[in-house]
């Protein structure tokens, strides 16, 4: 009897020591999976996004948001624009319609006067999407300004005949050749006086570039 009764206890003591191990270790592992380290995110969190690579030659379709002129702007005034077509990998969109892109004037040639066109050129260098930025590599853009050749010989040519009426009048035809020279000076002034046209573009001006680099975002997996 003495001996079932210590056996009875001895199985008792023996139980509950073991469930109080077992509580233990299971509480302990839930708790420092739900805390994570301080600071950062549980692996849970980790695991809703994934890295995707925009690869290099990929087109970027923009309307710019800000203002750029070859008669106003100067080298390393700040440019920006915003996606107007998203970037899809895979069948999915990496990057959103709307995604911002920033960059710099690079270059700027004012209009001159008879030779040299209007030039501006400029780049973008940084895109962001939500809450992050990335650091991108783009090829630069630039616009020329239409070329006025035409408009310029049609000034020259209504000075040298101008210069022959006149000419003709006051001398015959000496004094037509004479005012025909005359004149076609005159009208040569008058381009050279005259500059040529601006490149201006203003918000929601489209323009287009193109990686020159790999471009890697993280998205949601969702």
């Amino acid at each position: 009897m003495k001996r079932l009764l210590i056996l009875t206890l001895g199985a008792a003591l023996a139980g509950s020591a073991c469930g109080t191990t077992a509580s233990d270790a299971t509480d302990t592992p839930l708790r420092a999976e739900n805390r994570g380290a301080a600071g950062t995110a549980t692996p849970q969190a980790r695991s809703a996004y994934r890295e995707v690579t925009i690869p290099a030659g990929t087109m970027l379709s923009l309307a710019l948001t800000s203002s750029v002129a070859s008669d106003t702007s100067v080298v390393e005034d700040p440019v920006t624009a915003e996606l107007t077509s998203p970037i899809t990998i895979d069948g999915r969109d990496v990057l959103p319609t709307g995604a911002r892109l920033a960059g710099v004037v690079t270059g700027v040639d004012d209009s001159g006067r008879v030779k040299g066109r209007a030039m501006i050129a400029f780049r973008f260098t940084s895109l962001r999407t939500g809450e992050r930025l990335y650091d991108l590599q783009s090829e630069p853009l630039s616009r020329l300004a239409a070329a006025t050749k035409g408009e310029d010989a049609t000034k020259i040519g209504i000075g040298a005949g101008a210069g022959a009426i006149i000419g003709g009048i006051l001398d015959g035809k000496d004094g037509a050749a004479k005012g025909a020279v005359v004149g076609g000076g005159a009208g040569t002034g008058v381009v050279l006086a005259t500059k040529g046209r601006d490149v201006r573009l203003g918000p929601g001006a489209d323009v287009t570039t193109r990686l020159t680099a790999p471009l890697t975002v993280r998205v949601s997996r969702s």
